[in-house]
């Protein structure tokens, strides 16, 4: 009986160390970093995996040894509830527990998509379809809530103008509403409330200050030229005159769904209320998204008397206060200058 308990203890000695063994072994694989391929890798870990699921998908990427040592960490972190769905990038040799860490801390991997000054619904639609987050139809449908500004402008029916031009970071098929409310965020910032509050200490609503904006950002892209621009413009509606924005007729006419490209003399007459060689006062509301100096512009225009400005063609404008001074700009820079080149 003596022999067969110190056999039977044997035996448990042998077996513990085995698993003390087998643990030590696992402990250590787990901590240290994997040196898979050298190349970026993405896992894309779907809601409700299970963990012999996500390291299976780890294995296959390359981003850890084997199932084995995977479940052994998430075991010693204790993270079988926390591991977190999305798609995560490996891009250096990392350790199982340090896998498991990014996964439980929902470290997923964000994606830049960029919306330059100027473009309206339409085109940062048409960014977005081709960045990979989603349609078209679907960020034309989150921009018009109009309820994320009712507080700025009551009179808004969508949020054209105010889903501002940037830079930003998302996982991969985050909504689009996810991307609408950052841009409307990011708008708010761009237009804090001390500018709103000199705009309307010069009797402008944040809607007026947002359409004047736009126009500004449509004429120019220079920083030399944004005031002046504006000031043409806040000149013009001072003296009731007609701002005959070219931009506009333009914007009506991709609303309709027939411009071509280029803007004919048959369109100034175009019947729309974004016409501004027919009807007076700014446009019903903004035409694209302008940037920040736009805005700054808009409400802080350059001290110049001039009502008219002209392209020179390379970018640039020659400014004038008088009908007979532009005109003079207009044969030297528009009748001469294609003349030239016929």
């Amino acid at each position: 009986m003596r022999r067969v308990l110190i056999a039977a203890l044997v035996v448990l000695v042998v077996a513990a160390a085995s698993l003390w063994g087998v643990a030590a072994w696992l402990d250590r694989e787990a901590r240290t970093p994997y040196r898979g391929p050298s190349a970026a890798r993405f896992v894309v870990i779907q809601p409700g995996s299970g963990v012999v699921t996500i390291g299976r998908r780890l294995v296959d990427a390359g981003v850890v040894r084997d199932v084995r040592v995977f479940r052994w960490a998430v075991w010693r972190r204790s993270a079988t509830r926390r591991l977190q769905a999305g798609e995560y990038q490996f891009d250096r040799p990392v350790s199982a527990v340090d896998v498991v860490e990014k996964l439980a801390r929902g470290e997923v991997h964000l994606w830049p998509i960029t919306f330059p000054e100027g473009l309206t619904i339409t085109g940062m639609a048409e960014v977005y379809a081709q960045a990979g987050f989603g349609t078209a139809a679907d960020f034309t449908a989150a921009a018009g809530d109009a309820a994320l500004v009712e507080d700025l402008d009551a009179e808004a029916i969508d949020l054209e103008g105010y889903l501002f031009p940037d830079t930003y970071a998302l996982p991969r098929g985050a909504p689009a509403g996810q991307l609408v409310r950052l841009m409307v965020a990011r708008f708010r910032e761009a237009f804090p409330r001390a500018l709103r509050e000199t705009a309307a200490g010069q009797g402008l609503t944040v809607r007026q200050v947002v359409t004047l904006a736009s126009l500004v950002e449509k004429e120019t892209a220079r920083a030399d030229e944004r005031r002046l621009v504006a000031a043409v413009y806040r000149n013009r509606l001072r003296r009731h005159m007609l701002l005959q924005c070219d931009p506009t007729i333009i914007y009506a006419l991709e609303r309709a769904g027939t411009y071509d490209g280029n803007l004919h003399r048959r369109d100034l007459s175009l019947d729309s209320p974004y016409n501004t060689y027919r009807y007076p006062g700014l446009p019903p509301g903004p035409i694209a998204a302008p940037g920040r100096p736009a805005l700054e512009a808009a409400v802080h225009p350059a001290g110049v008397d001039y009502l008219y400005f002209v392209s020179r063609n390379d970018g640039s404008h020659v400014f004038a206060s008088t009908l007979r001074e532009h005109n003079a700009n207009v044969r030297k820079y528009q009748v001469r200058y294609f003349r030239e080149r016929r």
